[in-house]
């Protein structure tokens, strides 16, 4: 039997991932054509039948299934073999892939960044933006080495290392209907019913919210939430009513109707980094969580202004 190569379990898992041959073709750089020759010789190559074609979707058989799970597997263990040659280098450098979630990303990243290449000039840092279930669970596939995350949130089968810890701040309208209209600090359990707009459920940030803020009643929290941080801000600006955001968001680009609220008795949520257990690189993740731990202290002084 000839062996199939890496770029073929690639293929096969992107088609796993899409069920489509356009889609995952053009994930992979290829055209449809190329794409689906390259699985026909991977299936010939194992004497099997994969994935059944139709005209509108690919469904894989229940062997191919096994195949591909096998192929993550192989494509795991291929990154860490990898791994370990870069480990033999300088710490930090080489291939590195970070999952942080969005409502990070936009906000940390841009201090982070920075101060990571100049201390790791030789570092290539590959990022991707997901949802803490999507980027915990492409870790354990082996298809990121670290994610940035907030917590609480359950995480298994990985080392977390915290960072900062980050407070809320209340947004709203500067004229807001749903505010009584002290220049103090609003009173949250004052609030009244369907003025708190969140994000979507699955967004780390609605329960870190409802958990730091303790509502006092369900009956507080709108029927309508937001896909995203930008779009809820708007939502508050058009004064649909008011909601909560991290703290390294207050220098964003805000509309400029919105007004924000410190809220010091907020619980807040901490900011941590995350790997796999067991890892060999665990010094360097370490260290690569060193560098951000620092500039967390320099991000908490710049939301407090």
């Amino acid at each position: 039997m000839v062996l199939p190569t890496v770029k073929q379990l690639r293929f096969l898992v992107a088609l796993d991932e899409h069920r489509h041959f356009g889609r995952a073709a053009e994930s992979c750089c290829l055209s449809q054509s190329a794409f689906s020759l390259a699985i026909k010789d991977l299936e010939s190559r194992l004497g099997i039948r994969l994935v059944d074609r139709t005209n509108r979707s690919v469904i894989f058989t229940d062997t191919g299934h096994a195949v591909a799970e096998q192929a993550r597997r192989c494509l795991a263990e291929m990154d860490v073999l990898i791994r370990m040659a870069e480990s033999q280098q300088e710490p930090l450098s080489g291939h590195l892939t970070l999952g942080v979630i969005p409502t990070i990303a936009p906000f940390f990243l841009p201090l982070v960044l920075p101060a990571v290449y100049r201390e790791f000039p030789d570092l290539q840092l590959y990022l991707r933006e997901e949802k803490t279930l999507d980027v915990h669970e492409q870790l354990l596939q082996g298809r990121l080495d670290l994610i940035l995350v907030a917590l609480p949130f359950e995480l298994k089968h990985v080392v977390t290392m915290p960072l900062f810890r980050e407070p809320f701040l209340l947004a709203c309208r500067h004229d807001s209907r749903w505010l009584n209209g002290d220049d103090g600090s609003p009173d949250v359990q004052a609030l009244p019913a369907e003025s708190v707009l969140l994000l979507d459920d699955g967004h780390c940030l609605r329960e870190h919210a409802l958990q730091a803020c303790r509502f006092r009643d369900s009956e507080q929290v709108s029927r309508f939430s937001a896909t995203s941080l930008q779009t809820l801000l708007q939502m508050v600006a058009a004064d649909l009513g008011v909601t909560f955001i991290p703290a390294m968001a207050r220098h964003a680009s805000l509309p400029a109707s919105i007004r924000l609220f410190e809220l010091p008795d907020s619980g807040g949520r901490e900011i941590a980094l995350a790997w796999r257990k067991g890892s060999s690189r665990d010094e360097e993740f370490r260290l690569f969580g060193e560098l951000l731990r620092s500039c967390g202290e320099q991000c908490r002084h710049i939301v407090a202004g």
